[in-house]
């Protein structure tokens, strides 16, 4: 799919949400501890970061692999109508509390967007679109509505849809298909490997050698690439992957993506 314009983060429309509304801890990923509501020690009054540049280098190499699906502007723009929370402070706890909410739907319309978009799931299109439709209404919502709504159950019965669409863009690929879903197979050495309509669903790929394996038409959503080789990897049709699981991976120019996602820049 070519990704849909509203679920792109536009972070020049949002308050900085992702920077302090979420926690962290430190690890690999962040240099320091920060808790939930706090605003990261690196975010400008602008709401930009004043470490953007040098992110990996500073030791926050997890906010370069984060993606919003655009919910920032979303809540910024259209929830809070442009309202920002350092001007008014008694919107600040109720904007952080919905912001992982419509975080969590966005995403959930990402997979939607993807799955409805392909040929071989004609036969779910209605569904899929009806499904989307109402998400997609449902993320219009005024703040009290978006904190009241069930995102486990509405992630369990979407789910089931969104599987029935991986199991026709998966019938693509002819002969038996590898079946990985949710193992651990962190660090696993999978070089050239013919993962070709595989599912990976919820896979634990971290630091795994993919590099120059077949993975068109596999099922990716929930897949864990954290510093996964995906030098000369295949992923061209490759369903619900996302743009921080690239991000979060290793590359070259070797590699071929889906075009839903793009090449990150430090893999140059």
């Amino acid at each position: 799919m070519h990704a849909p314009e509203n679920l792109l983060a536009d972070c020049g429309s949002c308050f900085g949400l992702c920077c302090v509304a979420l926690p962290f801890a430190k690890s690999s990923d962040f240099a320091v501890d920060k808790a939930a509501g706090e605003p990261c020690r690196n975010l400008r009054q602008d709401s930009r970061c004043g470490i953007h540049s040098t992110l990996r280098e500073k030791g926050f190499p997890g906010c370069t692999v984060y993606d919003c699906f655009g919910a920032g502007q979303k809540v910024s723009q259209s929830t809070f109508a442009g309202r920002d929370w350092r001007q008014q402070p008694s919107n600040s706890s109720e904007m952080f509390a919905v912001f992982p909410i419509m975080r969590d739907l966005h995403e959930l319309l990402w997979y939607l967007a993807d799955a409805r978009d392909r040929d071989s799931t004609a036969t779910l299109h209605d569904r899929l679109s009806g499904e989307y439709a109402d998400l997609d209404a449902l993320t219009e919502s005024a703040p009290d509505v978006l904190r009241s709504v069930d995102v486990s159950g509405l992630r369990s019965r979407i789910n089931e849809l969104l599987l029935a669409a991986s199991n026709l863009v998966r019938a693509e690929v002819t002969g038996e298909k590898k079946n990985y879903r949710g193992r651990d197979m962190i660090g696993a050495q999978l070089a050239d490997a013919d993962l070709r309509g595989a599912s990976l669903r919820g896979t634990y790929l971290i630091g795994a050698t993919l590099r120059g394996a077949d993975l068109r038409l596999a099922d990716l959503i929930g897949a864990d690439l954290r510093g996964a080789d995906l030098r000369g990897t295949d992923l061209r049709g490759s369903i619900f992957a996302t743009q921080f699981q690239i991000d979060a991976a290793k590359g070259d120019e070797a590699t071929r993506l889906p075009q839903s996602v793009t090449r990150p820049s430090h893999w140059a």
